[in-house]
């Protein structure tokens, strides 16, 4: 399994993803859920994947190289002229795998299953965070819902709800995604370290950070104890019921 959260703010974008895939508990990999395209000055995406690693791998395949369809229509990420294009691209992608695969996969037992999240920004047009399903339909993050989730979503979620908003600036934003990203460690086994942290400020069509963080990271590991540390402390404080037991 896997975490992916996106932020889409006035500043920017904030993506964060985990690195771990295991088939069992005792078969735990590490592959990289977060990639990039780039064209300096002109546009910057990237895309973070949660579910079956060899759909995910083949449809991030076929964006790398372009496509054509079973329907004979071409696809080029880097010729998209908005981030709305660009997500009906990596859905149409997501469709072409689920044709060629999908099937196959199910007659081994094996239920297909894959959401992804795509980000970034397209010259002349604002940044924006979409996510895919596997049937390759989409939704946008908006003001109101300005994060959006895949994968294990639920352990990460309250931090969000409680800080994230459309003008949260982008270093605070990673905070609250790196604190996110820390509550979903510490209860499930399937997400693991490392993580790739993106960052892409507005206007600017590259990251202005792109970060692996393991568990050496110092800052990574002080914002986990400072976060469990001001948990606990303020958990504290909170009176005890008055039940008179």
């Amino acid at each position: 399994m896997t975490y992916c959260v996106g932020l889409n703010l006035d500043e920017g974008i904030v993506m964060l993803a985990d690195s771990r895939t295991n088939a069992g508990v005792d078969s735990i990999a590490t592959f990289g859920k977060m990639h990039l395209w780039q064209q300096p000055g002109e546009r910057v995406l990237a895309l973070a994947t949660a579910g079956n690693l060899s759909l995910s791998q083949s449809v991030v395949s076929l964006l790398r190289d372009g496509f054509t369809d079973a329907d004979g229509k071409s696809y080029d990420l880097m010729l998209a002229t908005r981030m709305f294009e660009a997500a009906g691209m990596v859905g149409a992608a997501i469709r072409e795998v689920a044709r060629r695969d999908g099937e196959a996969l199910k007659e081994n037992g094996i239920e297909p299953n894959l959401t992804m999240l795509l980000g970034g920004q397209i010259a002349g047009r604002p940044p924006q965070v979409y996510m895919l399903y596997f049937a390759g339909n989409f939704i946008r993050a908006t003001r109101d819902t300005p994060y959006l989730q895949i994968g294990e979503a639920k352990y990460g979620k309250p931090i969000l709800d409680r800080v994230i908003v459309p003008e949260t600036p982008l270093l605070q934003a990673a905070k609250c995604a790196l604190i996110s990203m820390d509550s979903t460690l510490r209860s499930n086994i399937s997400v693991g370290l490392p993580l790739d942290l993106l960052i892409l400020r507005k206007d600017e069509f590259k990251p202005a950070l792109h970060r692996r963080i393991d568990a050496e990271d110092p800052y990574f590991n002080d914002i986990r104890r400072r976060w469990g540390e001001g948990l606990r402390s303020v958990f504290a404080t909170v009176p005890d019921p008055d039940w008179g037991l």
